[in-house]
């Protein structure tokens, strides 16, 4: 950890070359498909604003302020389907961070095929991600409720394509009202398709909500272990 600290140091040290350091770029894609109806889309939704907000994620957020992170927004469903709620910002101050939040809880769903393209998904945000060479980590958050059938299939895109860029999930069960006994056998054979076909990369992992009323406790679990790693605490000086 403190060889960790003292490398960090001296990158941050070095000249900017008329770039704004950024010490993670973050793509978050949101699961909009057809499974996902106008009541999840808004827990999904006002789920990340609500996480965005929490007084931990936003001090991880805004704890390197001479290194920023960077985050987008999409939202995705078929193939063709991709839509950015916020394209790339630098999470310089709290002011910032609010004014995302507020953007998100205005935000009103766009009219979509309802398949659910997860090939794609992970493509769009590689995508995105490519344009933020400069940052030190970049980091594709993908959201999902269900399997891909439409479009690559996740197993078919080669790993080449993610080069430098670590996938994590957060995969949501079914609510337990609607699938009952069923509920953990869901979850886990959903679980299990993602992590052999989604994640990428060494330190690439998987959270869990327990339905789209959990969303909000899991992206804020979620956040604090993506983020956390870039950070340089007291402990490691």
């Amino acid at each position: 950890m403190k060889r960790l600290a003292f490398l960090l140091s001296l990158v941050m040290a070095l000249p900017a070359f008329g770039q704004e350091r950024c010490r993670q770029a973050l793509a978050l894609g949101l699961d909009v498909s057809g499974s996902v109806d106008s009541r999840e889309y808004r827990m999904q939704i006002d789920g990340l604003a609500a996480a965005l907000s929490d007084p931990e994620v936003m001090d991880i957020l805004l704890a390197m302020p001479a290194a920023p992170i960077r985050l987008a927004v999409y939202e995705w469903s078929g193939p063709q389907d991709q839509v950015m709620l916020l394209p790339w910002t630098a999470l310089s101050d709290q002011k910032t961070i609010n004014d995302i939040i507020a953007r998100l809880k205005s935000t009103q769903r766009s009219p979509a095929e309802q398949s659910t393209g997860l090939g794609r998904a992970m493509l769009f945000g590689t995508a995105l991600l490519e344009q933020q060479s400069e940052c030190w980590t970049r980091t594709l958050d993908i959201s999902g409720d269900g399997k891909s059938n439409n479009g690559p299939h996740p197993k078919d895109i080669e790993d080449a394509q993610f080069d430098g860029i670590s996938i994590n999930a957060l995969v949501i069960g079914a609510d337990s009202l609607d699938h009952g006994d069923d509920r953990q056998d869901q979850i886990g054979e959903l679980s299990s398709y993602f992590r052999a076909y989604v994640l990428h990369g060494p330190t690439s992992f998987l959270e869990v909500a327990l339905g789209f009323e959990d969303y909000e406790r899991a992206m804020i679990r979620k956040l604090k272990r993506e983020l956390e790693g870039m950070m340089l605490t007291q402990d490691s000086q």
